[in-house]
Formats: structure tokens, C-alpha cells, sequence
């Protein structure tokens, strides 16, 4: 399996991840990397072909270009080569035949004019190119912070140094058309470069950064894909997959690449299966098609009287064909289930009675939560059963009993408490002083604090 380290992290050219130094045969520790097994074999060409191709950033960029006799430069090598401003570094990926057949892939003719692989990279080269790739990353997280000041709606995914630092490559997504004439001012002058800005899709973002998809394998994109059909929830469709948005898209936010890869192997089974066959007509009912198993050839029905959910009828094609005949001609079958095949294993129906009770027993933790709230709903119930008149009782429960005070009259003092009106404190009272709570003291607001003088409180006789 390939690692993630090898296609993202370079230190001193060379890939960070598994150790292997991108000698591996995983096909990870290098994006879009093709293997020169001519230069491995050490056979020489007998008509020798001057261009090699070059790969720039670890792949994610490649170029073809003319290896003059006099630099010796292998499969392998690191090069200076010609740019449109300076120069640049990059690793030779291809040399020889094989360079021929991938220019003819990628459709590039011979006569074309390539630039020129000035010498093979010597260690200032490699300390200058170690400088400039460790600046990317602070460069683009300060470009994203720009953008975000001139409130531009764009995203910058990567940034591309050139070998000898005299430009700079960013690559943004954005939505629509971005006006950014005055955000290369600000690069120009933040980073002291020649900026070049290009626009990319998602896809191709995400080939860039690179990354681990679903499958456990770096992402294809950034691997070995070069072109990017059109991906669409047909596909998903035909291969009766669910659509959910969130596992049928990738890193890039778009469907996966993937869906495309096995859709012609389930176009050229679904040509087998026969046409409009979705409504079986017999003299049970009509039955709608709920499933198809497209590799071992078998239709599942279901009657319309049970709403789809009842049992289902697998059906193979040639006896669905007859039934769809038979109802061309205005003949229905029977039923579906004698038609039916018989399937691989059979399953027991256990039938249940009334009582359940010894056929269906719930584990001890579930018994012990159903306790729980049986005993919870009961509390409940006798709490509501006291009623609200008990509330004041209820508080005085807790609290110990002063001398002279009888608990039992609790409801008859809530009760005149209810209805008496402010400032009639002194009446009320008056009215209970033959009560057993006669004894007991006026308090001030809220029942607290020193007892005020009332001229109509009556002391005890006795």
C-alpha cells in the first residue's frame, strides 16, 4: 500500500514517508510516476531519442525537453532546465523509446521546439532548491490571508517555486471569474517575486495536495489519473448504489472517479435484462419490481396490496420474459409464487401465539431499564394522586415541630392564607386565635424576622 508521506513531503528532493527514497514499487512516492524498465534493463537504443521527460514539484507537474548530448543526464537525474523566466529544477522521469510512446499519448509532436536541460543540478543548485520549496508553505498561508483582506471569494491550493526563486506559481479555485489585479500587487509586493496565477478546477486541487481516500490508497488523481471524465449520478444509479451525497463524493467535494470504473462491466449486464419490466400483471395483483441483482440475473417482486413491504419473489429473466409475454397477449399467471425460484438456503417462519411468554425473553439489563421507569411512572402517579393543597405540609415535614405549633393544621392555614386580602393579616388571625395554632406568633413578611406588634393578637387565657 502506498503511504501518504512519499506524493506530499520532500526534503532535499528526495520523498519523506516509507524510507524507500521513492524506489518502492507501490507507484506512491511520486504522483502521475511512470517506471523507465529500459534504463533498468541497461539495453542502449539504437536510434537514440534526445528528449527526456522532466517532472517538476514531485510530479505534479511534468514537460518534455531536449537532453543535449554533452550534460549526461539519466533516469534519475536532477536538472536545471530552461524556463520562461530563469531556470528551474526538476527529475528526469523518462528517457529514450519510452519517451516517444508517452509523447505520442499525450499528443505532442516530434518537431515541436523543447526546451533545453542546461546541466545536471550541483550542490549549490540543491541548496538553493531546498530553500525555495521551504518557503511554499508560510508564502501560502500568507497569500490565503491577502485574499482574505481583499475580500476576494477564491481559495489559493498550492504554491510552485520556481528552482532558482525568481518566481512563484499560485493555484486558486474559485467559483466564477476573480479580479486579482490588485491582489499580485500586494504578492509582488509581499514576496519580492514574478507571481503567475492559475485558475484550476477541484479535481485538480486535490491532485496537487494529494491524500488517502476511502479505499486505503492514495488518491487516484494524484497518482496516475491524468484526464477527468464526467462523473454523474447515472452511474450511481445503474450500479444500485444509494445516493448519498456524502459517500459518493470525494476530497474534492465532486462524485468520485471511481463510480466510472466498473459502470461498463454493469451496462453490458444490465443489456441482458428485459426491457419495461418494472409491472407484472396475474390474477393475485399487479407486482412492482423492488430489487435486481444484476450479476446472478434475478428480479425480486413484490405485490402492490402489500404496499411493497410484504414478501418478495425472486424471478429469473427468461421467466420474467414469459410473464411480460403472457401479459402482452392479455393472459395473466396465477400467482408470482409458482413461478418463483427456489432460493440457495430456506428459512424457518416461527410462528407465535398470544402469549409470548417463554419464546421471547429480554436480557437482564433491558429488564432492569423497564423496572426503572415502571417504578418511576409509579412515583410519579402517587404524587399527583396528594394533590397541591399538601405543599405547605409537605415542606414542614422535614423541619422539627415548635412548641405549641400541630402540624394537622396545615391545610386550614393554607386555606386561609388563600383567601384572605392583603392587610388583613390581623382579622385572620383573630379568626384562627381559638385554632391550636392560636399560640403561635405573627411573623413579618415572608414568615421571617422579628414578630411585629398587632393589637389584634389574642394571648392565651390560660
Amino acid at each position: 500500500m502506498a503511504c501518504a508521506g512519499c506524493s506530499v513531503n520532500l526534503k532535499d528532493g528526495q520523498p519523506i514517508g516509507c524510507r524507500s527514497n521513492g524506489n518502492c514499487d507501490t507507484g506512491g512516492c511520486n504522483r502521475l510516476n511512470t517506471y523507465d524498465w529500459l534504463a533498468a534493463m541497461e539495453i542502449e537504443d539504437v536510434e537514440p531519442f534526445n528528449v527526456v521527460e522532466v517532472s517538476f514539484k514531485n510530479g505534479s507537474r511534468k514537460g518534455f525537453y531536449f537532453n543535449q548530448p554533452y550534460t549526461q543526464a539519466h533516469t534519475g537525474d536532477l536538472v536545471m532546465v530552461e524556463s520562461q523566466a530563469g531556470s528551474d529544477t526538476g527529475r528526469i522521469t523518462l528517457t529514450g523509446e519510452l519517451v516517444r510512446l508517452q509523447m505520442r499519448k499525450k499528443k505532442v509532436q516530434e518537431d515541436s521546439y523543447f526546451p533545453k536541460v542546461i546541466r545536471i543540478a550541483n550542490e549549490r543548485d540543491l541548496e538553493k532548491y531546498g530553500e525555495t520549496k521551504a518557503k511554499e508553505m508560510p508564502m501560502m498561508v500568507r497569500a490565503r490571508a491577502i485574499a482574505r483582506t481583499l475580500d476576494l471569494n477564491m481559495k489559493v491550493g498550492d504554491v510552485e517555486v520556481q528552482g532558482d526563486g525568481r518566481k512563484a506559481t499560485f493555484y486558486y479555485t474559485a467559483e466564477g471569474r476573480v479580479d486579482f489585479r490588485e491582489l499580485i500587487r500586494h504578492f509582488a509586493k509581499e514576496f519580492k517575486l514574478k507571481i503567475e496565477m492559475r485558475q484550476i478546477g477541484a479535481r485538480q486541487e486535490s491532485a496537487r495536495i494529494g491524500g488517502l481516500g476511502p479505499c486505503g490508497r492514495e488518491l487516484c488523481c494524484s497518482t496516475w489519473l491524468t484526464s477527468y471524465r464526467t462523473v454523474s449520478t447515472a452511474a450511481a444509479r445503474y450500479q444500485n448504489l444509494a445516493i448519498n451525497q456524502a459517500k459518493l463524493s470525494g476530497q474534492c467535494g465532486r462524485l468520485k472517479c471511481c463510480l466510472n470504473y466498473e459502470l461498463d462491466t454493469y451496462m453490458e449486464a444490465l443489456s441482458n435484462f428485459p426491457a419495461d419490466a418494472e409491472k407484472l400483471h396475474t390474477e393475485e395483483g399487479r407486482a412492482t419490481l423492488v430489487k435486481t441483482d444484476i450479476f446472478k440475473g434475478i428480479m425480486y417482486y413484490s405485490y402492490e396490496k402489500d404496499g411493497g413491504r410484504g414478501r418478495f419473489y425472486p424471478l429469473d429473466l427468461e421467466q420474467v420474459r414469459d410473464v411480460r409475454e403472457m401479459n402482452q397477449k392479455g393472459n395473466r399467471p396465477a400467482s408470482l409464487a409458482v413461478l418463483m425460484i427456489k432460493p440457495e438456503y430456506e428459512v424457518e417462519e416461527v410462528e407465535f401465539s398470544d402469549d409470548v411468554t417463554g419464546f421471547i425473553e429480554l436480557p437482564m439489563e433491558e429488564r432492569r431499564r423497564q423496572n426503572k421507569r415502571r417504578n418511576k411512572s409509579h412515583s410519579g402517579r402517587e404524587r399527583n394522586k396528594s394533590g397541591k393543597g399538601n405543599k405547605g405540609a409537605d415542606r414542614r415535614q422535614g423541619r422539627p415541630e415548635r412548641k405549641g405549633e400541630d402540624n394537622s393544621s396545615g391545610k386550614e392555614n393554607d386555606k386561609s392564607r388563600r383567601s384572605s386580602k392583603p392587610g388583613t393579616r390581623g382579622s385572620q388571625n383573630e379568626k384562627n386565635a381559638g385554632g391550636k395554632s392560636g399560640n403561635r406568633p405573627p411573623r413579618g413578611r415572608g414568615g421571617r424576622g422579628k414578630p411585629r406588634d398587632n393589637k389584634n393578637t389574642t394571648k392565651d387565657k390560660g
